[in-house]
């Protein structure tokens, strides 16, 4: 068997898959001069080493969902389901993380009555205080922000 037939098939039993299943045995030949040749069947009178290789067809086997065959479109609209779901999740979580930045900032520019007091002059030069509830309104709000974030980076997967 000369080289190129060697080659041709080396590449069918690399590369069709039906061939690799029905064929379980491949010929390495070694010549006098040390060339090697595969053969798919063992040779008569050669001059030379002939060694078998034992072929597992189910070893680095992989099945391919194309979208033309029913697994393939099963498994397509599975991955876009599921990252549909993951958007909705990050948009949702994005949403959460708006509306919990705009309570605090609303909090903060706008306390409710009796949350802050003045103190100072009745005349003028007054600061304002801002009372215990208030201020733990404050921190759990800005807690509902750092929970959010979270929740955020989480749904993007980092």
């Amino acid at each position: 068997m000369n080289v190129r037939k060697a080659v041709i098939v080396g590449m069918l039993v690399a590369f069709v898959p039906g061939m690799v299943a029905a064929q379980t045995t491949l010929y390495k030949l070694i010549d006098k001069n040390g060339k090697v040749t595969y053969s798919d069947s063992p040779p008569k009178n050669f001059d030379g080493q002939v060694i078998p290789v034992d072929i597992d067809t189910k070893r680095n086997s992989a099945t391919i969902n194309t979208p033309g065959t029913a697994a393939g479109a099963k498994a397509f609209d599975e991955k876009q389901a599921a990252d549909a779901r993951a958007s909705e999740r990050v948009k949702a979580a994005e949403s959460k993380l708006e509306a919990a930045k705009k309570a605090l900032a609303d909090a903060r520019e706008n306390p409710r009555e009796g949350e802050v007091n003045r103190v100072g002059n009745a005349g003028g030069f007054t600061r304002p205080v801002p009372t215990e509830a208030y201020e733990k309104r404050i921190a759990n709000l800005e807690e509902a922000v750092k929970a959010a974030e979270a929740e955020v980076r989480q749904a993007r997967g980092r």
